[in-house]
């Protein structure tokens, strides 16, 4: 009776490693493409934080012209 074993040798190995890191570089760049990841979140928030501000002087001011009236 023969028996048949799966082995799997040394370069396979490192083929079957080579493809998880390519899949996985593959997944980070369309991740960072996507702007899902914390990459330049920090200007965003800055420019958004100005706005809110210009936003809210610009409402007071409104507020002002009203209670004029």
């Amino acid at each position: 009776m023969m028996h048949y074993y799966n082995t799997i040798g040394i370069l396979d190995f490192v083929v079957q490693i080579l493809l998880i890191l390519l899949i996985l570089g593959v997944a980070i760049a369309l991740l960072s493409r996507s702007g899902l990841m914390n990459t330049g979140n920090n200007e965003k928030l800055v420019a958004m934080e100005k706005d809110i501000s210009e936003i809210k002087k610009t409402v007071d001011e409104i507020k002002e012209k009203l209670e004029e009236i």
